[in-house]
C-alpha cells in the first residue's frame, strides 16, 4: 500500500498557510524600503558631519610689536574752589538789607547783610545803665572805706587815753574790713558790667555780616524780611569763594590703584559740559586714610586746576587719567590677545574675542597688570617668597591649529600689554579672535 502524500492535502496546506504567501511577501517588501531609506538618511547624516568638520576655521591675528606704553589710573571726582567759606548769621533778628547776590564780587569788610538792631541797641543801653550803677556802687563804697578808716583812727586814739572801751574799738576796727570787702565786690560789679556792655555792643555790630575774604559769591539762602536764629547751629547766609580761577578735583582712587598713584604726577581729566575738551591737573595729595562712608575702598587724591579761561564751574563731575608711567619701545600684544581661548572639543568656544576677563588684570580695570591679590606662599625658611610677575598665556598658529605660548605680562594701556618674558619673538602673529563663518 502506498503512503498518502501529506503535503498535497488541501485541509494540511490550509492549517500552514500557504494560501497566505502573497501578503507576506508585501510586508517584506515594505520592511525592505524603510530599512533602505533609514541607511539613506544615516548616510546623508554622517556625510554632512562630515563635510562640517572638515570646514577649517579662520582665525584673526596680530602682530608681536614694540611699542610705547602709557599706563595710566582712572579716578572720578569732583571739582570745588580752594577756599570756600560759608558766612552765616551770629545774632537772630529781622534781615532788612541784602547788599549783594550770586556771583558778585565780594572785598573783605564789605557789609553783607544788615540785621534788625533794635533789640540789639536796647541791650547795649541797658548794659550801659548797668556799668553806671556799678561804678556808683564803687564809688559808694570808697566813701564807707573812708569814713570807716576816720572812726577807727578816732577810737583808738580814745582807747588810748582810757575814753574807749576795747569792744568799741574792735566793732570800728571791724566796719573798716567790711567797708574795704565793699569795694573790691563793688570793682568786681563794675568789671563785670563794662564786659556785658562791650559785649552788647560787640553783637551790635554783627547785625552788619562782612565778608571775611575777597571773592566771589557762589550761593546765597537769605532775603529780606526773613528772621535768622543764631542757636546751636549758624544759619549759613552766603557761601563765598575766594577765586575760581584756580580750584581743585577731589577724586576717588580705588584700592587697587592706589599704590602707583604718586604726588607729582600728571593728568588730565574731562567734564560733560566740555566733552571734547582736555584739561591738564597734577596730583599734589593723596589722603593716607580711605574715605569714610562707602562700601568700596578708595582713597581721596587732590589735583590741581586752572581755570583761567573760565569755563569749569564748583560742583562739576569731572573723570582724570593719571599718567603712572611711560614705557618706551617694549615688545606687547593687543590685549584682545590675553582674553582669546580657542574652542573646546564640544565645538562650543571658550572664548571668543571679549568673552572672559583678560588675565592677570584686576577687577577688570583695563589699566594695570594687575595681581593676584592674595597672600604670597612661605618659602621653606618660613619667610614669604618674592612677588612673582603675572603668568598669562596667548595662542600662535602652528599647523593651521591654535598652540599656547605662556607669558609674563607687564604694563598695559588698556589696549596693548607689555611682555616681559616667554618664547613670543617680535613679529610672530597671536590669535585675537575667530572669524565668523559666512
Amino acid at each position: 500500500m502506498e503512503p498518502q502524500n501529506r503535503s498535497a492535502d488541501p485541509q494540511v496546506m490550509a492549517q500552514l498557510g500557504v494560501g497566505k504567501g502573497r501578503g507576506a511577501r508585501r510586508w517584506l517588501w515594505r520592511i525592505g524600503a524603510l530599512l533602505v531609506l533609514l541607511g539613506v538618511a544615516a548616510g546623508f547624516y554622517v556625510w554632512r558631519a562630515r563635510v562640517s568638520s572638515a570646514k577649517k576655521e579662520t582665525y584673526v591675528t596680530a602682530k608681536v610689536e614694540a611699542s610705547d606704553l602709557r599706563e595710566t589710573v582712572i579716578a572720578t571726582g569732583t571739582l570745588t574752589p580752594l577756599d570756600a567759606v560759608e558766612v552765616g548769621a551770629e545774632v537772630s533778628g529781622r534781615v532788612l538789607k541784602v547788599n549783594v547776590d550770586v556771583n558778585d564780587r565780594v572785598k573783605a569788610g564789605q557789609e553783607l547783610v544788615e540785621i534788625d538792631q533794635e533789640a540789639l541797641v536796647a541791650r547795649v543801653e541797658e548794659s550801659a545803665a548797668q556799668l553806671r550803677s556799678a561804678g556808683a556802687s564803687s564809688r559808694n563804697a570808697r566813701a564807707s572805706v573812708k569814713e570807716a578808716e576816720l572812726k577807727a583812727v578816732r577810737i583808738r586814739e580814745l582807747n588810748k587815753k582810757g575814753l574807749a572801751s576795747a569792744q568799741e574799738l574792735e566793732t570800728a576796727e571791724a566796719t573798716l574790713e567790711r567797708a574795704r570787702a565793699s569795694v573790691a565786690t563793688a570793682s568786681a560789679q563794675v568789671t563785670v558790667a563794662r564786659a556785658g556792655l562791650k559785649t552788647a555792643k560787640t553783637n551790635q555790630g554783627k547785625a552788619v555780616v562782612k565778608s571775611p575774604i575777597d571773592g566771589i559769591v557762589l550761593a546765597r539762602s537769605v532775603e529780606p524780611g526773613q528772621t535768622v536764629t543764631a542757636g546751636f547751629q549758624t544759619p549759613v547766609l552766603f557761601t563765598l569763594a575766594r577765586d575760581i580761577t584756580e580750584m581743585q578735583l577731589k577724586v576717588d582712587v580705588d584700592e587697587a590703584d592706589v599704590g602707583k598713584v604718586k604726588e607729582g604726577q600728571v593728568a588730565t581729566f574731562v567734564v560733560d559740559a566740555h566733552p571734547k575738551r582736555q584739561f591738564r591737573s597734577k596730583v599734589v595729595r593723596l589722603n593716607n586714610l580711605p574715605k569714610a562712608g562707602t562700601t568700596v575702598v578708595t582713597y581721596e587724591g587732590l589735583l590741581t586746576v586752572d581755570n583761567s579761561e573760565r569755563l569749569l564751574r564748583p560742583g562739576m563731575t569731572a573723570t582724570a587719567t593719571v599718567i603712572t608711567q611711560d614705557i618706551k619701545g617694549v615688545l606687547s600684544v593687543p590685549n584682545a590677545a590675553l582674553r582669546f581661548r580657542p574652542k573646546a572639543k564640544g565645538g562650543a568656544a571658550a572664548s571668543k574675542g571679549g568673552g572672559l576677563p583678560m588675565p592677570g588684570l584686576g577687577r577688570g580695570r583695563g589699566f594695570g597688570p594687575g595681581g593676584g591679590g592674595g597672600p604670597r606662599p612661605a618659602s621653606s625658611s618660613g619667610e614669604p617668597a618674592a612677588p612673582r610677575q603675572p603668568r598669562d598665556t596667548v595662542f600662535v598658529l602652528r599647523d593651521g591649529a591654535p598652540a599656547r605660548v605662556p607669558i609674563e605680562i607687564g604694563a598695559t594701556d588698556g589696549k596693548r600689554t607689555e611682555v616681559r618674558s616667554g618664547e613670543l619673538p617680535a613679529g610672530a602673529d597671536v590669535i585675537t579672535d575667530i572669524e565668523d563663518a559666512p
